[in-house]
């Protein structure tokens, strides 16, 4: 799956989040390391709290699907309310938590490539438990 088709199926989940407070409306669609996609939206509650961003709804839709196949390759994120649309802190560190590789977002249309290590440097993760 190209980078382009990536980022046209997070462009898609968009279109189903449920945003009634903020109306910012977030896709994110992921490429395992064994080639499935799985892609989701943001999802509002009155609590902001209990909110879920659309980064971690479609990891756990992932985690889910397949157990044999949890390393993420690549995750587009894309709003048709802003562009660049980059990961919150929350979910840096939990797409970390599952070796996400490469970030892609749009600018200007097209895709924009970024290694994951370059918007999450220092990352704590499970290897920092085992010392």
């Amino acid at each position: 799956m190209t980078r382009a088709e990536l980022l046209a199926r997070a462009r898609e989940a968009a279109g189903s989040a449920c945003v009634p407070y903020s109306h910012f409306h977030v896709g994110a669609a992921i490429l395992t390391e064994g080639g499935a996609v799985h892609a989701a939206a943001n999802i509002e509650n009155a609590s902001y709290g209990l909110s879920m961003c659309a980064e971690r709804a479609a990891v756990f839709a992932m985690a889910n699907a397949d157990p044999a196949d949890r390393r993420i390759a690549a995750v587009a994120i894309a709003s048709p309310d802003a562009a660049p649309c980059f990961p919150c802190g929350a979910c840096r560190q939990v797409l970390h938590e599952f070796g996400c590789q490469e970030i892609v977002v749009e600018r200007d249309g097209a895709p924009e490539r970024h290694p994951f290590g370059d918007i999450l440097p220092h990352a704590f993760g499970p290897e920092d438990l085992e010392r």
